[in-house]
């Protein structure tokens, strides 16, 4: 069987939260050897091996070293002269200050990649800002474009703009890598995390350039053509779960027909208001009144069959529970891989959305504790005896 296909290349992973994990966790899940750089003291985003941060930190070794001890940097330091790349999501400050830098690191190895996730970049009048995913998708517009059905702007519940930073920081680390094995550089990639979510904001982006038009709330809209009816409509409870929902757009009169053959040609169909899509588009909220009596006595999944069949854009609200345990397509592929803990109990974690026909990912291993790899990376890889380990744990170099 082939090796993974980054298998014998080395990341010294700074990063924490999610988008910088989530970037090195692609490049772990295809076997580079990831190893995290992180504080013992305190553990945040706890707990590490379940959920979120087991997913993000599967496949990765950690190390636990003190930044704050001169000993500390210089072990960082060595490690970056044994990896290929050298990546972080802090400010663009931090790493300068402990003389790993993309310019003090090339001067003892010369081929390295550094890659500097931060917030806005390396330049601009908001170079030393810190940021979060909320406030990354409120400076690009995503939070004002999300509105209830007030018009107040609430945007997603949680951060699209790590999962679009971490992404673009994989794929960056793979450019960088390519253009190494082309030419024997290595070279500094400054990533804005700003600029990664605006670059995915989509139509509203192009609007906002080329027209100079003020984006306003879609709400439950069709973007791409005129529809009615369109939107989120209540159905049965299912389960115990009162809070099930189908999405439903009709955009043509032939739908129309169909749609309403499929739900049982009642009579306020033929009413002249909503003869034409303009009409049902004025009459929307009535429309959608209609809609809703008959949504409330199917079950989602029902309603969803029954539209399809028809020839109709409809499809089910997923909630956790569906994505994780319910979604035939999901479980068809296996893309909750089961992953052992120490205890021998198991954890889901999510999967690899692509699978290579030649060199296959690595099988997910669980989420290491902050320092488990103690003893590979500083015994193995550096080379220091237990006793000099030792004496760096009571110097408060490194956390045991």
């Amino acid at each position: 069987m082939s090796s993974p296909p980054l298998n014998g290349i080395r990341v010294l992973d700074f990063t924490w939260v999610v988008a910088g994990p989530l970037a090195t966790r692609i490049l772990a899940d295809q076997g580079a050897e990831v190893i995290k750089l992180e504080r013992k003291i305190p553990a945040p985003l706890r707990p590490r091996r379940v959920g979120l941060q087991g997913g993000l930190n599967r496949n990765k070794l950690s190390v636990a070293i003190n930044m704050a001890e001169p000993r500390g940097i210089e072990l960082a330091r060595r490690l970056a002269k044994i990896s290929d790349v050298v990546i972080d999501n802090f400010s663009a400050r931090v790493m300068r200050q402990w003389q790993m830098d993309y310019e003090s690191l090339a001067a003892i190895k010369p081929d390295i990649i550094c890659i500097g996730m931060s917030g806005f970049g390396r330049n601009g009048p908001r170079v030393n800002d810190v940021s979060y995913g909320p406030t990354l998708q409120a400076l690009t517009g995503y939070t004002m474009m999300m509105a209830d059905e007030r018009g107040d702007p609430v945007g997603w519940g949680y951060s699209y703009a790590d999962m679009a930073a971490g992404q673009a920081g994989a794929l960056a680390a793979l450019i960088a890598l390519w253009h190494r094995s082309r030419t024997g550089r290595g070279q500094f990639i400054d990533l804005s995390q700003f600029e990664a979510v605006a670059s995915v904001i989509g139509p509203a982006l192009l609007d906002a350039a080329v027209n100079e038009r003020l984006q306003k709330p879609f709400g439950h809209n069709s973007q791409e053509a005129p529809a009615a009816p369109c939107g989120l409509y209540r159905c049965r409870s299912d389960r115990g779960d009162d809070d099930r929902w189908i999405s439903i757009a009709v955009r043509s009169h032939s739908e129309w027909r169909r749609f309403v053959t499929a739900i049982g040609s009642p009579l306020w169909a033929s009413d002249e208001k909503f003869r034409t899509l303009f009409l049902r588009m004025r009459n929307r909220v009535e429309l959608d009144a209609h809609i809703t009596q008959w949504t409330l006595e199917i079950a989602a999944e029902e309603a969803m069959a029954t539209l399809q069949q028809a020839g109709i854009v409809a499809g089910v609200v997923s909630n956790g529970a569906d994505l994780c345990q319910r979604d035939p397509q999901l479980q068809a592929r296996g893309f909750w891989p089961a992953v052992k803990l120490p205890d021998g109990s198991t954890t889901r974690v999510p999967g690899i959305p692509f699978k290579l026909s030649a060199s296959p990912s690595l099988a997910p291993r669980c989420a290491p504790e902050i320092g488990d790899d103690n003893d590979y990376v500083l015994g193995e890889l550096l080379g220091l005896s237990r006793a000099e380990r030792d004496t760096l744990a009571a110097s408060g170099a490194i956390w045991t």
